[in-house]
Protein backbone atom coordinates (compact mmCIF):
# COMPACT_ATOMS: atom_id res chain seq x y z
CA UNK A 1 0.00 0.00 0.00
CA UNK A 2 1.13 3.64 -1.09
CA UNK A 3 2.47 5.77 1.70
CA UNK A 4 0.71 8.75 1.17
CA UNK A 5 1.51 11.87 3.05
CA UNK A 6 -0.56 14.55 4.75
CA UNK A 7 -0.15 17.48 2.40
CA UNK A 8 0.12 20.06 5.85
CA UNK A 9 3.29 17.91 6.63
CA UNK A 10 4.66 17.75 3.43
CA UNK A 11 4.55 21.00 2.48
CA UNK A 12 6.24 22.96 5.07
CA UNK A 13 8.63 25.96 3.56
CA UNK A 14 11.16 28.65 4.53
CA UNK A 15 11.97 31.82 2.83
CA UNK A 16 14.27 34.76 2.56
CA UNK A 17 13.40 38.04 0.93
CA UNK A 18 11.05 39.04 -1.91
CA UNK A 19 12.96 36.21 -4.04
CA UNK A 20 13.47 33.19 -1.49
CA UNK A 21 17.25 32.08 -1.71
CA UNK A 22 19.36 30.43 1.24
CA UNK A 23 20.98 34.20 1.23
CA UNK A 24 20.87 35.32 4.86
CA UNK A 25 21.37 32.27 7.42
CA UNK A 26 24.57 31.16 8.32
CA UNK A 27 25.20 27.72 7.03
CA UNK A 28 27.19 25.05 9.25
CA UNK A 29 31.09 27.03 8.19
CA UNK A 30 29.19 30.41 9.34
CA UNK A 31 27.97 29.30 11.94
CA UNK A 32 31.21 28.53 13.26
CA UNK A 33 33.21 31.42 12.12
CA UNK A 34 30.65 33.61 14.44
CA UNK A 35 31.53 31.08 17.21
CA UNK A 36 35.21 31.57 16.82
CA UNK A 37 35.08 34.44 16.97
CA UNK A 38 32.93 35.48 19.76
CA UNK A 39 35.43 32.96 21.92
CA UNK A 40 38.50 34.87 20.40
CA UNK A 41 36.80 38.63 21.31
CA UNK A 42 35.34 37.64 24.89
CA UNK A 43 37.85 35.44 26.11
CA UNK A 44 37.38 36.23 29.39
CA UNK A 45 33.57 35.80 29.33
CA UNK A 46 33.51 32.73 26.35
CA UNK A 47 34.59 28.81 26.33
CA UNK A 48 33.87 27.42 23.54
CA UNK A 49 33.88 23.31 22.99
CA UNK A 50 33.37 20.81 20.38
CA UNK A 51 30.94 18.08 22.68
CA UNK A 52 31.70 15.87 19.81
CA UNK A 53 31.30 15.04 15.65
CA UNK A 54 27.97 14.00 13.97
CA UNK A 55 28.31 11.18 11.79
CA UNK A 56 28.81 13.77 8.87
CA UNK A 57 31.44 14.88 10.44
CA UNK A 58 30.47 18.44 11.68
CA UNK A 59 31.46 19.33 15.15
CA UNK A 60 28.50 19.88 17.80
CA UNK A 61 29.54 23.32 19.27
CA UNK A 62 29.17 24.60 22.54
CA UNK A 63 29.48 28.32 24.18
CA UNK A 64 29.65 28.91 27.65
CA UNK A 65 29.30 31.80 28.77
CA UNK A 66 30.02 33.27 32.47
CA UNK A 67 32.52 34.57 34.37
CA UNK A 68 34.45 33.10 37.58
CA UNK A 69 33.52 29.42 37.52
CA UNK A 70 30.85 28.90 35.78
CA UNK A 71 29.98 25.31 36.63
CA UNK A 72 29.55 26.60 39.87
CA UNK A 73 26.82 29.33 39.17
CA UNK A 74 22.85 28.17 38.29
CA UNK A 75 22.89 28.10 34.65
CA UNK A 76 20.09 28.55 31.94
CA UNK A 77 20.82 26.29 28.98
CA UNK A 78 19.34 27.81 25.18
CA UNK A 79 19.37 25.24 22.53
CA UNK A 80 18.99 25.42 18.64
CA UNK A 81 18.98 22.88 15.77
CA UNK A 82 16.99 20.68 17.99
CA UNK A 83 15.06 19.72 14.39
CA UNK A 84 17.44 19.76 11.42
CA UNK A 85 14.46 21.78 9.20
CA UNK A 86 14.20 24.90 11.60
CA UNK A 87 16.83 26.99 10.45
CA UNK A 88 15.38 29.80 12.40
CA UNK A 89 16.53 28.38 15.78
CA UNK A 90 20.18 28.33 15.10
CA UNK A 91 19.94 32.35 14.80
CA UNK A 92 17.88 32.23 17.59
CA UNK A 93 20.30 30.17 19.90
CA UNK A 94 23.25 32.19 18.02
CA UNK A 95 21.82 35.64 18.45
CA UNK A 96 21.19 35.10 21.74
CA UNK A 97 24.85 34.64 22.65
CA UNK A 98 26.15 37.10 20.32
CA UNK A 99 23.97 40.05 21.58
CA UNK A 100 24.54 38.95 25.26
CA UNK A 101 28.61 39.08 24.97
CA UNK A 102 28.14 42.49 22.52
CA UNK A 103 26.24 44.49 25.45
CA UNK A 104 27.94 42.58 28.61
CA UNK A 105 29.73 46.13 29.18
CA UNK A 106 25.64 47.09 30.55
CA UNK A 107 25.52 47.42 34.03
CA UNK A 108 22.38 44.84 33.90
CA UNK A 109 24.23 42.29 31.61
CA UNK A 110 27.35 42.74 33.94
CA UNK A 111 25.34 41.96 36.80
CA UNK A 112 23.77 38.62 35.13
CA UNK A 113 26.60 37.31 34.19
CA UNK A 114 28.35 37.88 37.46
CA UNK A 115 25.39 35.49 39.02
CA UNK A 116 24.28 33.09 36.35
CA UNK A 117 25.87 31.15 33.63
CA UNK A 118 24.35 30.46 29.82
CA UNK A 119 25.40 27.22 28.14
CA UNK A 120 24.34 27.43 24.25
CA UNK A 121 24.14 24.91 21.88
CA UNK A 122 23.87 26.62 18.23
CA UNK A 123 23.37 23.51 16.24
CA UNK A 124 22.67 20.27 17.55
CA UNK A 125 21.27 18.66 13.66
CA UNK A 126 24.23 20.57 11.56
CA UNK A 127 24.01 17.36 9.27
CA UNK A 128 20.52 17.57 8.28
CA UNK A 129 20.41 21.42 8.63
CA UNK A 130 22.99 22.08 5.52
CA UNK A 131 20.20 20.70 3.17
CA UNK A 132 19.10 24.25 3.55
CA UNK A 133 21.78 24.99 1.55
CA UNK A 134 22.44 22.51 -0.83
CA UNK A 135 21.95 22.03 -4.09
CA UNK A 136 18.85 19.80 -3.92
CA UNK A 137 16.97 21.79 -1.07
CA UNK A 138 14.32 19.49 0.88
CA UNK A 139 13.58 19.81 4.66
CA UNK A 140 15.67 16.78 6.41
CA UNK A 141 15.66 16.27 10.29
CA UNK A 142 18.16 13.30 10.20
CA UNK A 143 22.00 13.18 10.13
CA UNK A 144 24.31 11.07 8.07
CA UNK A 145 23.58 7.94 9.79
CA UNK A 146 22.91 5.38 7.15
CA UNK A 147 19.58 3.78 8.20
CA UNK A 148 17.10 1.10 6.75
CA UNK A 149 13.71 3.11 7.31
CA UNK A 150 11.45 0.66 5.59
CA UNK A 151 13.37 -2.59 6.75
CA UNK A 152 14.09 -4.44 3.81
CA UNK A 153 17.71 -4.70 4.58
CA UNK A 154 19.09 -1.60 2.25
CA UNK A 155 20.37 1.75 3.41
CA UNK A 156 19.10 4.64 1.89
CA UNK A 157 17.75 3.36 -1.61
CA UNK A 158 14.68 5.41 -1.96
CA UNK A 159 15.09 8.78 -1.49
CA UNK A 160 13.59 12.26 -3.40
CA UNK A 161 14.26 12.88 -6.86
CA UNK A 162 13.84 15.99 -8.47
CA UNK A 163 11.32 15.28 -11.51
CA UNK A 164 11.32 18.87 -12.30
CA UNK A 165 14.83 19.66 -11.79
CA UNK A 166 14.29 22.73 -9.95
CA UNK A 167 16.52 22.27 -7.45
CA UNK A 168 14.07 21.86 -4.59
CA UNK A 169 11.50 19.43 -3.47
CA UNK A 170 7.94 19.84 -3.44
CA UNK A 171 4.97 17.30 -4.16
CA UNK A 172 3.09 15.34 -6.77
CA UNK A 173 -0.31 15.71 -7.25
CA UNK A 174 -1.83 12.70 -9.00
CA UNK A 175 -4.89 12.27 -10.45
CA UNK A 176 -7.46 9.38 -9.19
CA UNK A 177 -10.77 8.63 -8.76
CA UNK A 178 -10.30 7.73 -5.69
CA UNK A 179 -8.31 10.50 -4.31
CA UNK A 180 -8.64 12.25 -0.89
CA UNK A 181 -7.42 15.19 -1.85
CA UNK A 182 -9.54 17.77 -3.43
CA UNK A 183 -8.53 21.64 -4.66
CA UNK A 184 -9.27 24.13 -2.01
CA UNK A 185 -12.12 26.56 -3.22
CA UNK A 186 -10.16 29.89 -1.36
CA UNK A 187 -7.15 29.02 -3.24
CA UNK A 188 -7.41 26.28 -6.07
CA UNK A 189 -3.14 26.47 -5.89
CA UNK A 190 -3.63 24.27 -3.08
CA UNK A 191 -4.95 21.02 -1.96
CA UNK A 192 -7.21 20.07 1.11
CA UNK A 193 -8.49 16.96 2.80
CA UNK A 194 -12.17 15.72 1.03
CA UNK A 195 -14.92 15.29 3.76
CA UNK A 196 -16.45 12.27 3.02
CA UNK A 197 -18.51 12.79 5.74
CA UNK A 198 -20.06 15.32 3.72
CA UNK A 199 -20.19 13.50 0.65
CA UNK A 200 -16.84 16.07 -0.86
CA UNK A 201 -15.34 13.93 -3.55
CA UNK A 202 -11.42 13.80 -3.64
CA UNK A 203 -9.48 14.43 -7.64
CA UNK A 204 -5.64 13.63 -6.16
CA UNK A 205 -3.37 11.41 -4.26
CA UNK A 206 -0.95 13.03 -2.55
CA UNK A 207 2.81 12.22 -2.36
CA UNK A 208 6.38 13.64 -2.03
CA UNK A 209 8.09 14.62 -4.80
CA UNK A 210 10.08 10.84 -6.40
CA UNK A 211 10.15 7.81 -7.52
CA UNK A 212 9.45 4.20 -6.36
CA UNK A 213 13.21 3.84 -6.33
CA UNK A 214 12.74 -0.19 -5.09
CA UNK A 215 9.56 -0.83 -6.21
CA UNK A 216 8.40 -1.60 -2.62
CA UNK A 217 4.59 0.75 -3.12
CA UNK A 218 6.47 3.40 -1.37
CA UNK A 219 8.01 6.62 -2.48
CA UNK A 220 10.83 8.43 -0.53
CA UNK A 221 10.74 6.07 2.40
CA UNK A 222 14.02 5.34 3.00
CA UNK A 223 16.03 7.99 1.84
CA UNK A 224 19.86 9.89 2.68
CA UNK A 225 18.77 11.71 6.63
CA UNK A 226 19.11 8.94 8.90
CA UNK A 227 18.42 9.22 12.72
CA UNK A 228 16.72 12.70 13.80
CA UNK A 229 18.03 14.35 16.71
CA UNK A 230 14.45 15.38 18.33
CA UNK A 231 13.33 11.52 17.96
CA UNK A 232 16.30 9.91 19.63
CA UNK A 233 16.00 10.92 23.20
CA UNK A 234 14.71 8.56 25.97
CA UNK A 235 11.27 10.15 27.42
CA UNK A 236 8.63 7.67 25.32
CA UNK A 237 10.95 6.88 22.89
CA UNK A 238 9.03 6.32 19.41
CA UNK A 239 10.92 2.88 18.81
CA UNK A 240 10.78 1.50 15.17
CA UNK A 241 9.64 4.69 13.23
CA UNK A 242 11.64 6.67 10.88
CA UNK A 243 14.85 8.67 12.43
CA UNK A 244 14.30 7.43 15.62
CA UNK A 245 17.51 5.38 15.55
CA UNK A 246 17.77 1.53 16.66
CA UNK A 247 17.68 2.43 20.19
CA UNK A 248 17.44 5.64 22.46
CA UNK A 249 20.58 7.81 22.37
CA UNK A 250 22.03 5.78 19.72
CA UNK A 251 23.77 8.98 17.86
CA UNK A 252 27.21 10.97 18.70
CA UNK A 253 25.48 14.10 19.02
CA UNK A 254 22.81 12.80 21.68
CA UNK A 255 25.06 10.66 23.63
CA UNK A 256 27.85 13.30 24.51
CA UNK A 257 25.13 16.16 24.87
CA UNK A 258 23.22 13.69 27.73
CA UNK A 259 27.03 13.05 29.30
CA UNK A 260 27.85 17.02 29.57
CA UNK A 261 24.45 17.41 30.86
CA UNK A 262 24.25 15.12 33.39
CA UNK A 263 27.50 16.53 34.96
CA UNK A 264 25.34 19.78 35.29
CA UNK A 265 23.59 20.03 37.89
CA UNK A 266 23.67 23.64 37.94
CA UNK A 267 21.40 23.95 35.18
CA UNK A 268 17.76 24.65 36.32
CA UNK A 269 15.60 25.52 33.23
CA UNK A 270 16.17 24.69 29.13
CA UNK A 271 15.18 26.90 26.73
CA UNK A 272 15.15 24.94 22.86
CA UNK A 273 13.63 26.52 20.07
CA UNK A 274 11.84 23.37 18.10
CA UNK A 275 8.37 22.66 16.92
CA UNK A 276 7.18 22.10 20.59
CA UNK A 277 5.32 25.49 21.98
CA UNK A 278 4.73 25.56 25.77
CA UNK A 279 5.57 29.33 25.69
CA UNK A 280 2.82 30.74 23.90
CA UNK A 281 0.49 28.38 25.40
CA UNK A 282 1.56 26.57 28.98
CA UNK A 283 1.21 23.39 29.31
CA UNK A 284 -2.02 21.91 30.99
CA UNK A 285 -2.45 20.41 34.25
CA UNK A 286 -3.63 16.42 33.77
CA UNK A 287 -3.90 14.59 37.15
CA UNK A 288 -3.97 11.26 35.86
CA UNK A 289 -0.84 11.75 33.53
CA UNK A 290 1.10 13.10 36.64
CA UNK A 291 0.19 10.41 38.83
CA UNK A 292 0.86 7.99 36.58
CA UNK A 293 3.92 5.22 38.11
CA UNK A 294 6.04 7.18 34.87
CA UNK A 295 4.77 10.76 35.31
CA UNK A 296 4.12 11.36 31.51
CA UNK A 297 1.67 14.97 32.52
CA UNK A 298 3.45 18.26 34.59
CA UNK A 299 2.96 18.01 37.99
CA UNK A 300 1.22 21.02 39.37
CA UNK A 301 3.14 23.23 40.51
CA UNK A 302 5.49 23.08 37.66
CA UNK A 303 2.56 23.58 35.50
CA UNK A 304 1.86 26.91 37.30
CA UNK A 305 5.32 28.00 36.69
CA UNK A 306 5.27 26.99 33.15
CA UNK A 307 2.36 29.53 33.30
CA UNK A 308 4.54 32.30 34.78
CA UNK A 309 6.59 31.61 31.99
CA UNK A 310 4.75 31.46 29.12
CA UNK A 311 3.20 34.96 30.30
CA UNK A 312 6.85 36.48 30.27
CA UNK A 313 7.52 35.22 27.08
CA UNK A 314 4.07 36.62 25.23
CA UNK A 315 4.74 39.91 27.31
CA UNK A 316 8.13 40.28 25.86
CA UNK A 317 7.51 38.72 22.22
CA UNK A 318 4.27 40.23 21.52
CA UNK A 319 3.41 36.38 19.22
CA UNK A 320 0.12 35.60 19.00
CA UNK A 321 -1.43 33.37 17.02
CA UNK A 322 0.86 30.02 17.25
CA UNK A 323 0.06 26.59 15.82
CA UNK A 324 -0.65 24.04 18.39
CA UNK A 325 1.92 21.40 19.06
CA UNK A 326 2.14 18.46 20.92
CA UNK A 327 5.63 16.43 21.44
CA UNK A 328 5.70 13.10 19.43
CA UNK A 329 7.89 11.29 21.95
CA UNK A 330 11.92 11.32 21.93
CA UNK A 331 12.44 14.72 21.59
CA UNK A 332 14.60 17.15 23.82
CA UNK A 333 12.03 19.30 25.16
CA UNK A 334 10.39 16.33 26.88
CA UNK A 335 13.38 14.86 28.18
CA UNK A 336 14.67 17.95 29.26
CA UNK A 337 11.41 18.03 31.72
CA UNK A 338 10.67 14.03 32.29
CA UNK A 339 14.04 12.58 32.13
CA UNK A 340 16.20 15.78 33.50
CA UNK A 341 13.95 17.28 35.98
CA UNK A 342 14.10 20.73 34.59
CA UNK A 343 11.99 23.13 33.79
CA UNK A 344 11.67 22.82 30.05
CA UNK A 345 10.11 25.23 27.56
CA UNK A 346 10.43 25.36 23.82
CA UNK A 347 9.06 27.43 21.06
CA UNK A 348 9.60 27.54 17.13
CA UNK A 349 10.57 31.48 17.27
CA UNK A 350 8.18 32.52 13.87
CA UNK A 351 5.14 30.90 12.31
CA UNK A 352 3.29 32.70 9.54
CA UNK A 353 1.11 35.74 10.93
CA UNK A 354 -2.80 34.66 10.63
CA UNK A 355 -3.19 36.57 6.28
CA UNK A 356 -6.48 38.99 6.31
CA UNK A 357 -8.30 39.13 3.29
CA UNK A 358 -7.36 42.15 1.15
CA UNK A 359 -10.39 43.88 -0.03
CA UNK A 360 -9.12 45.99 -2.58
CA UNK A 361 -8.10 42.85 -3.81
CA UNK A 362 -11.51 41.65 -3.98
CA UNK A 363 -10.35 38.96 -1.40
CA UNK A 364 -12.36 36.66 0.20
CA UNK A 365 -12.40 35.49 3.97
CA UNK A 366 -11.15 31.76 4.11
CA UNK A 367 -14.11 28.99 4.53
CA UNK A 368 -11.54 26.63 4.97
CA UNK A 369 -8.21 26.75 7.68
CA UNK A 370 -5.24 26.03 5.24
CA UNK A 371 -1.81 26.62 6.50
CA UNK A 372 -0.50 26.23 3.00
CA UNK A 373 -3.19 29.01 1.51
CA UNK A 374 -2.57 31.31 4.28
CA UNK A 375 0.88 31.42 3.75
CA UNK A 376 0.20 32.29 0.22
CA UNK A 377 -2.16 35.00 1.13
CA UNK A 378 0.38 36.13 3.31
CA UNK A 379 3.40 36.41 1.62
CA UNK A 380 1.19 38.17 -1.17
CA UNK A 381 1.09 40.80 1.24
CA UNK A 382 4.67 41.24 2.01
CA UNK A 383 5.43 41.09 -1.68
CA UNK A 384 7.16 37.80 -0.94
CA UNK A 385 7.36 35.87 -4.27
CA UNK A 386 9.11 32.96 -6.08
CA UNK A 387 7.93 30.66 -3.18
CA UNK A 388 5.43 28.47 -4.98
CA UNK A 389 6.43 26.22 -7.84
CA UNK A 390 3.45 26.27 -10.13
CA UNK A 391 2.02 22.97 -10.99
CA UNK A 392 3.90 20.99 -14.16
CA UNK A 393 2.67 17.92 -15.73
CA UNK A 394 5.63 15.04 -15.90
CA UNK A 395 5.65 11.79 -17.13
CA UNK A 396 5.93 9.40 -14.38
CA UNK A 397 7.13 5.72 -14.34
CA UNK A 398 5.23 4.76 -11.45
CA UNK A 399 2.32 6.17 -12.90
CA UNK A 400 1.54 5.10 -16.02
CA UNK A 401 -1.45 6.61 -18.26
CA UNK A 402 -2.44 8.70 -15.33
CA UNK A 403 -2.00 12.97 -15.04
CA UNK A 404 1.24 13.30 -12.60
CA UNK A 405 2.09 17.01 -11.72
CA UNK A 406 4.82 18.24 -9.49
CA UNK A 407 4.64 21.78 -7.60
CA UNK A 408 3.65 23.37 -4.55
CA UNK A 409 4.78 25.67 -1.61
CA UNK A 410 8.62 25.55 -1.53
CA UNK A 411 10.68 23.73 1.32
CA UNK A 412 10.95 25.34 4.33
CA UNK A 413 8.97 28.43 4.21
CA UNK A 414 6.48 27.60 6.62
CA UNK A 415 8.62 27.47 9.56
CA UNK A 416 11.12 29.77 8.20
CA UNK A 417 10.80 33.51 7.86
CA UNK A 418 12.55 35.91 5.60
CA UNK A 419 15.74 36.57 6.90
CA UNK A 420 14.91 40.68 7.00
CA UNK A 421 13.07 39.56 10.00
CA UNK A 422 15.25 37.91 12.41
CA UNK A 423 16.98 40.33 13.99
CA UNK A 424 13.26 42.00 15.21
CA UNK A 425 12.80 38.15 15.91
CA UNK A 426 16.24 37.58 17.73
CA UNK A 427 15.71 40.81 19.38
CA UNK A 428 12.20 39.12 20.91
CA UNK A 429 13.30 36.15 22.04
CA UNK A 430 16.73 37.99 24.18
CA UNK A 431 14.39 40.06 25.92
CA UNK A 432 12.38 36.84 27.12
CA UNK A 433 15.63 34.64 28.24
CA UNK A 434 17.51 37.92 30.27
CA UNK A 435 13.99 38.54 31.90
CA UNK A 436 13.61 34.42 32.41
CA UNK A 437 17.55 34.44 33.52
CA UNK A 438 16.67 37.33 35.66
CA UNK A 439 13.85 35.43 37.78
CA UNK A 440 16.57 32.21 38.44
CA UNK A 441 16.30 31.22 41.90
CA UNK A 442 18.28 33.19 44.72
CA UNK A 443 19.10 31.77 48.06
CA UNK A 444 19.94 34.17 50.92
CA UNK A 445 19.87 33.91 54.87
CA UNK A 446 17.98 36.27 56.58
CA UNK A 447 15.88 37.68 59.71
CA UNK A 448 19.43 36.01 61.91
CA UNK A 449 18.15 35.87 65.63
CA UNK A 450 19.72 34.51 68.67
CA UNK A 451 18.08 34.59 71.76
CA UNK A 452 20.06 33.41 75.09
CA UNK A 453 18.84 30.97 77.29
CA UNK A 454 20.02 28.92 80.00
CA UNK A 455 22.82 26.57 81.01
CA UNK A 456 24.66 28.55 78.11
CA UNK A 457 22.44 27.41 75.12
CA UNK A 458 21.90 29.67 72.38
CA UNK A 459 18.19 29.79 70.31
CA UNK A 460 19.22 30.45 66.59
CA UNK A 461 16.51 31.36 64.38
CA UNK A 462 17.04 31.94 60.45
CA UNK A 463 14.91 32.49 57.33
CA UNK A 464 16.24 30.67 54.29
CA UNK A 465 14.86 32.88 51.37
CA UNK A 466 14.14 32.51 47.84
CA UNK A 467 14.78 36.47 46.07
CA UNK A 468 14.17 34.74 42.69
CA UNK A 469 10.59 34.31 41.24
CA UNK A 470 12.03 30.49 40.05
CA UNK A 471 11.06 28.22 42.82
CA UNK A 472 14.65 26.08 43.55
CA UNK A 473 13.65 23.20 41.35
CA UNK A 474 11.01 21.67 39.33
CA UNK A 475 9.06 19.58 41.81
CA UNK A 476 9.44 16.65 39.51
CA UNK A 477 13.65 17.39 40.07
CA UNK A 478 12.48 16.30 43.60
CA UNK A 479 12.13 12.35 42.47
CA UNK A 480 15.50 12.74 40.29
CA UNK A 481 18.82 11.97 41.41
CA UNK A 482 20.68 14.51 38.37
CA UNK A 483 18.59 17.48 40.79
CA UNK A 484 20.58 18.73 43.61
CA UNK A 485 18.27 19.66 46.39
CA UNK A 486 19.01 22.46 49.04
CA UNK A 487 21.68 21.53 51.31
CA UNK A 488 21.46 23.55 54.73
CA UNK A 489 24.99 22.79 57.38
CA UNK A 490 25.74 24.04 60.17
CA UNK A 491 29.24 23.91 61.63
CA UNK A 492 29.92 24.17 65.02
CA UNK A 493 33.13 24.21 67.12
CA UNK A 494 34.78 21.79 69.62
CA UNK A 495 33.51 23.38 72.60
CA UNK A 496 29.56 23.88 70.99
CA UNK A 497 27.06 21.03 70.70
CA UNK A 498 23.52 21.10 68.59
CA UNK A 499 21.14 20.25 71.48
CA UNK A 500 17.80 20.42 68.43
CA UNK A 501 17.76 21.07 65.21
CA UNK A 502 19.84 19.22 62.49
CA UNK A 503 23.71 19.62 61.57
CA UNK A 504 22.71 18.67 58.10
CA UNK A 505 19.96 18.63 56.38
CA UNK A 506 18.71 18.85 52.89
CA UNK A 507 15.18 20.56 51.83
CA UNK A 508 12.30 20.11 49.12
CA UNK A 509 11.91 22.76 46.50
CA UNK A 510 11.70 26.02 48.09
CA UNK A 511 9.08 27.96 46.46
CA UNK A 512 9.86 31.50 44.28
CA UNK A 513 10.14 34.41 46.82
CA UNK A 514 9.68 31.50 49.58
CA UNK A 515 10.76 31.72 52.85
CA UNK A 516 11.24 28.76 55.07
CA UNK A 517 12.53 29.01 58.87
CA UNK A 518 14.87 27.59 60.52
CA UNK A 519 15.98 26.63 64.28
CA UNK A 520 18.81 24.96 66.24
CA UNK A 521 19.61 24.91 69.82
CA UNK A 522 23.60 25.29 71.01
CA UNK A 523 24.97 24.32 73.63
CA UNK A 524 28.37 26.52 73.66
CA UNK A 525 30.37 30.13 73.12
CA UNK A 526 31.69 31.30 70.44
CA UNK A 527 30.61 31.02 66.54
CA UNK A 528 28.77 28.87 64.12
CA UNK A 529 28.82 29.29 60.55
CA UNK A 530 25.57 28.47 58.53
CA UNK A 531 25.61 27.29 54.97
CA UNK A 532 22.21 26.80 52.36
CA UNK A 533 22.99 26.24 49.05
CA UNK A 534 22.50 23.74 45.29
CA UNK A 535 23.73 23.40 42.73
CA UNK A 536 20.65 25.53 40.77
CA UNK A 537 20.44 28.57 43.58
CA UNK A 538 23.84 29.24 44.49
CA UNK A 539 25.06 29.10 47.68
CA UNK A 540 24.72 31.63 51.14
CA UNK A 541 27.55 31.77 54.39
CA UNK A 542 26.44 33.50 57.45
CA UNK A 543 28.64 33.97 60.62
CA UNK A 544 26.65 33.75 63.82
CA UNK A 545 27.77 34.91 67.30
CA UNK A 546 26.34 32.58 70.05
Amino acid sequence: MRKIFSLMLLVAVGLNSSAQSPAGYSNFAQQTNRLNTLAKTYPQLVKLRSLTKTAGGKEIWQITIGTGNVDLKPALLVAGGVEGNNILSTELALGFAEDLLKNNSADSIKALLAKTTFYVFPNLSPDAMEQYFAALRYERQGNATSTDDDRDGKLNEDGFDDLDGNGKITIMRVESPVGTYKTNPDDTRMLVKADLSKGEKGLYDIYTEGRDNDNDGNFNEDGEGGVWFNKNLTFKHPSFSQGSGEFPVSENETRALLDYLFERSNIYAVVSFGSNNNLSSPVTFNQMAAAQTITSGWLEPDAKINSFVSDLYNKETGLKDAPKASAAGGDFYSWAYFHFGRYSFSTPGWWVPKAKADTTKKEKAFTIEDPNANYLRWAASQGISNTFTEWKAINHPDFPGRKVEVGGIDPFVLITPPYNLVADITKKHNRFLVKLASAQPELDLINVKTEKLNGNVTRITVDLVNKGALPSHSKLGERNYWVKRIRVKLNTGNNQSVISGRKLQTLNALDGYGTEKLTWLIKGSGKVTLEAGSPTTGSKTVDINL
